[in-house]
């Protein structure tokens, strides 16, 4: 027997514990304590044979176990205390990083829309949780919202000061509410202001790059209008109702957009074969032959007549509805709806150049598309140039009565005017003076983003040329890459200096003189590079896809010069759209003749984009042009962009419709237009506004 405790206790224990070992038999074990002390007992039976002898006890101290297990419980409780703390403040800290923080933010950032300091849409702080993306995406519609209505405000504000008259997305809402009364306007064209695609398992919506959008959703979200167009993205039929209609834009639906779907087939016939094989070529003076087939004119007869269908079928509950019809793929839609509604006042516009009458006589089909195009109301053209075509044409191909001093034409009864609407661009912010230290800033930010740019393509330059061009044959690319490389060899000091960003965004791959211009630009890249190409310098970098708005900017205000050497071309908004964006009245413009633009831009070097070596000189020209020159010709560019802006175009072109009498007209009365119709006749094309 071993234990330590009161020997009294201890022999107690023992004699209870033996007794009942020596009674059973067996092993007999416990715990027992008394006040402070525990213990753990256990008796084992001696045995000698099967006879038992006797009994041992065993009495151990097993105070230490309540010890322990009071130190376990202490321990755990002061882990938990911890564990508890430092759950709270992970807690607290995600609850004030995660939520209280984007609300700070969202609070700011709604202090500064309403006291008006908000920042640009890029530099604003919104909410970055998942949680917060719709109340994120309101935001930013309603600070998109503020941000153009003050900035129209100020505009219109300084224009009164200044007593001038700028158009806004704003102003030509009004105007158009004011002058289309109850009329409905319905908006027609091949290419959609909407598409949806799919992006993995989501859709998306995009808005396909086109000033018309710009130019006419204001007018359509002021008179709840429609707008007709072919569906081309791979998620559309997924996003319309059953009757192929859908409410745009998706942030804040304010006009109907009506799709009209097409067969590949039709696609092919209609869109890549008539329109852009064939009359494509036709009215543009590049030396492309044009196509014709039988199969595609009948396709893009059905294919007007299916336009033309969806569209009565929107107009069927407006009065005196208002249409506007997009570009030659839609040429017989004006006569198919003028059939069906008189009462309608419609307009075609044509936004590439209308040839001379010998050129146009090569489509088998001229006076089908004549009579198409003179259901209209009114016809629209960039340049005075293209009107005058177009009544010399109309005048040899159909009978008629054409009046050229009052630009109308009487057939078949009806009265058609033709006037010149030279398109433009976006510019409603109004030209701000830039002061000698804006100057500086600029021109050291415009440096850093040259940089920057090239940085991307491994490449660094003093000087850029930057063109921006669909890959089109009408585009000059090939000749002007043939321009900057005599460049190179008649001033060989602009070698390792100057750098020439060409983008050719893919277009009409399908075709096959599309695919034949695209290695003919390749090529002539490489001959380039290989033949003046260094360890540190490039001389031509390609970029063979589409660009964004915001990433075409950046490469317009990096640029010390813009090359626009289209060999023909309506009007070509890339030469404006580089003058709109400099801002720091910097920059120079080498502009092709042949483009609508050239009208009007005269403060461009104006090049024949045939000669290679006049090309090459007004390059050379440009980048050794003083800065007070630079500055003059860009003033007197942008505020010729400025003051003959897109909303200014769709305002005359539709309040020029919207007077317009629908009366049959008599023979006698074809010279008999109104006054301001005669003086805009006569007027130059910059006083036509």
């Amino acid at each position: 027997m071993a234990a330590s405790g009161p020997p009294d206790v201890i022999a107690a224990l023992a004699r209870g514990v033996v007794e009942k070992s020596l009674q059973r038999g067996v092993e007999v074990g416990a715990f027992g304590h008394k006040g402070d002390w525990q213990w753990l007992e256990e008796t084992f039976p001696i045995h000698q044979g099967n006879d038992l002898q006797g009994a041992m006890a065993i009495v151990a101290d097993a105070s230490y176990i309540r010890s322990e297990a009071n130190d376990l419980w202490r321990r755990s409780f002061w882990r938990i205390v911890a564990l508890v703390i430092l759950i709270v403040g992970i807690t607290l800290g995600m609850v004030r990083w995660f939520l209280l923080r984007p609300m700070s933010r969202a609070a700011e950032r709604m202090r500064h829309l309403r006291t008006g300091h908000a920042e640009r849409s890029g530099d604003a702080e919104v909410p970055e949780l998942a949680l917060f993306s719709p109340l994120a995406r309101e935001m930013e519609t309603m600070a998109a919202s503020l941000r153009a209505a003050r900035a129209a405000a100020a505009a219109e504000a300084r224009l009164r000061e200044a007593g001038e008259n700028l158009w806004t997305a704003e102003r030509l809402a009004v105007h158009m509410r004011n002058r289309a009364g109850s009329s409905r306007i319905f908006v027609v064209s091949n290419r959609e202001p909407y598409m949806h695609i799919r992006q993995g398992r989501e859709t998306v919506c995009v808005v396909p790059p086109s000033g018309l959008v710009t130019a006419l959703e204001p007018v359509l979200r002021a008179c709840d209008g429609v707008w007709v167009a072919s569906g081309n993205g791979d998620a559309d039929a997924t996003t319309v109702d059953e009757f192929d209609r859908l409410r745009v834009p998706p942030d804040d639906p304010r006009y109907t957009l009506r799709r009209v779907w097409l067969s590949e087939e039709e696609e092919s016939r209609y869109y890549e074969g008539f329109a852009n094989e064939g009359l494509w070529p036709l009215c543009h003076i590049a030396h492309t032959r044009p196509i014709f087939r039988a199969a595609d004119w009948e396709c893009y007869q059905r294919v007007n007549q299916r336009f033309a269908d969806a569209l009565l079928q929107e107009m069927r509950d407006s009065a005196e509805p208002v249409v506007f019809v997009q570009d030659y793929h839609l040429a017989l839609l004006p006569q198919m709806v003028k059939k069906a509604r008189p009462d309608a006042r419609v307009a075609i516009f044509w936004h590439i150049p209308w040839p001379n009458p010998e050129a146009f006589g090569i489509c088998p089909w001229q006076v089908e598309l004549l009579d198409g195009l003179l259901g209209a109301d009114l016809i629209g053209f960039h340049i005075p140039l293209h009107c005058n075509n177009f009544l010399a044409t109309v005048d040899r191909a159909v009978e008629s009565r054409t009046a050229r001093e009052y630009m109308n034409v009487l057939r078949n009864g009806h009265l058609t005017a033709v006037r010149p609407y030279p398109v433009s661009v976006a510019f409603d912010g109004g030209a701000q003076p830039v002061t000698e230290l804006d100057r500086i800033a600029m021109d050291d930010e415009r440096v850093a983003e040259r940089q920057r740019l090239l940085s991307e393509f491994g490449a660094r330059a003093e000087c850029l040329a930057v063109g921006v061009d669909r890959l089109d044959y009408t585009k000059g690319i090939v000749e002007r890459l043939e321009a900057f490389e005599q460049l190179l060899e008649d001033h060989p000091w602009h070698q390792e200096r100057l750098t020439m960003v060409q983008v050719a965004a893919p277009s009409r791959s399908r075709i096959p003189s599309y695919v034949e211009l695209r290695r003919r630009v390749e090529a002539t890249v490489e001959r380039i590079n290989s033949r003046y190409q260094t360890a540190r310098w490039k001389p031509v970098i390609l970029i063979e896809r589409q660009l964004n708005h915001d990433e075409v900017r950046r490469w317009y205000r990096a640029a010390d010069i813009c090359l626009v050497t289209s060999l023909h071309d309506g009007m070509n908004l890339v030469a404006k759209e580089f003058v709109a964006a400099r801002n720091d009245e910097d920059g120079v413009l080498v502009l092709s003749r042949f483009t609508g633009a050239a009208v009007e831009l005269r403060d461009a070097l104006l090049v024949n984009p045939y000669d290679v070596v006049g090309v090459a000189e007004a390059i050379h020209m440009g980048l050794e042009m003083g800065a007070d020159e630079r500055r003059e010709r860009m003033q007197g560019m942008r505020r010729q962009v400025i003051e003959h802006n897109i909303y200014m175009w769709a305002a005359r072109v539709l309040g020029d419709l919207r007077e317009l009498r629908l009366e049959p007209a008599e023979t006698t009365e074809v010279s008999r237009v109104t006054a301001s119709s005669v003086r805009r006749a006569e007027l130059p094309l910059e006083k036509l506004a």
